[in-house]
């Protein structure tokens, strides 16, 4: 008798584990086959529109001119990125972004959640459900649209708001024209049109309550009040840190759409943005290079803060993606 035999061994052949193995992946795809045929637009779409044009980066490192192309431009390499920090506007465009972009941040969060706790409060579900649909449809409008309506209703001279200032004897304010009042109507605007989408996640969460820890506190004598600061808000804390932490992926992106469409001259010394710089800077004034790297550092520094975000909310809230 073989001494494999005799020690009541039997080996398989590799073989005759691994063809079932290839089998079942080939019947799985086969099965699968439209699932996997509908991902292709979105990833073409995504080649197209967001990996093919990083080529044009290395506009950066050269002295890029549009009849020269790529291949001929002269190489200058960190030139342009070395500009960048010794200009006086960088300095005072990076401190809009982050004054605009944060007032969003913190207003994105404590709004949805202020009204998503007042809104859990009505108990007549058609209002409730009329209330939710109304606050969520301005997410679906485009910012030229939303800037064509705040110019008429925020003008100096004939808007509503300013008509109801005057009313009450209150000086007009040039919302559009004031580098601390555009600030201001960036934020406020953002908020009106985002808050209701964002809503939608607290509501969630808040319907994931369970409704026996609201029983236990009603038969302790705990009032709707005492509910909500014991209950309801602690439960909402985790969904709260998560959308905070993720948020400062954003911070170096104050709205390029919205303060493009509803800025002026005017506003530039507290209004200009990172990307409406690049923008003016890259393609208005043709400095092609010069805005490829003003751009490309942001990209960076923004990729910073997304995965500082990831690694905090992770942490924080034991929340990942991967």
């Amino acid at each position: 008798m073989d001494k494999k035999q005799q020690s009541g061994v039997i080996q398989v052949p590799q073989t005759a584990t691994a063809r079932p193995t290839v089998s079942r992946r080939k019947s799985y795809f086969r099965k699968h086959t439209i699932l996997y045929a509908m991902l292709l637009p979105p990833i073409l779409f995504a080649f197209i529109f967001s990996y093919l044009p990083m080529a044009g980066l290395v506009m950066a490192f050269q002295d890029y001119q549009p009849w020269t192309g790529f291949t001929r431009s002269e190489w200058v390499g960190l030139e342009h990125f070395k500009l960048i920090f010794t200009l006086p506007d960088t300095i005072q465009v990076t401190f809009n972004t982050l004054v605009i972009a944060v007032g969003k941040i913190a207003a994105n969060m404590v709004v949805p959640f202020i009204f998503a706790l007042l809104l859990n409060e009505v108990r007549h579900v058609g209002y409730k459900r009329t209330v939710q649909t109304l606050v969520y449809l301005p997410h679906f409008m485009n910012w030229v649209i939303i800037g064509g309506i705040l110019m008429d209703v925020l003008s100096p001279s004939g808007g509503l708001i300013n008509r109801g200032m005057s009313m009450l004897g209150v000086e007009p304010v040039f919302f559009l024209g004031e580098g601390g009042w555009f600030r201001f109507t960036m934020i406020a605007s953002d908020v009106w049109k985002e808050f209701g989408f964002s809503t939608i996640v607290y509501l969630a969460a808040l319907a994931g309550i369970n409704p026996s820890l609201y029983e236990a506190a009603e038969a302790d004598g705990a009032n709707r009040w005492k509910q909500t600061v014991y209950i309801t808000i602690p439960m909402l804390m985790p969904i709260m840190i998560v959308l905070g932490t993720l948020s400062l992926g954003n911070v170096l992106n104050a709205g390029f759409e919205q303060i493009l469409t509803l800025y002026s001259p005017l506003v530039y010394e507290k209004g200009d943005i990172i990307d409406t710089y690049v923008y003016r800077m890259g393609l208005v004034s043709g400095q092609y290079s010069f805005g490829t790297a003003f751009g490309l550092l942001k990209s960076i520094v923004s990729c910073l803060f997304i995965i500082a975000a990831y690694r905090l909310a992770y942490r924080y809230a034991n929340y990942r993606v991967f």
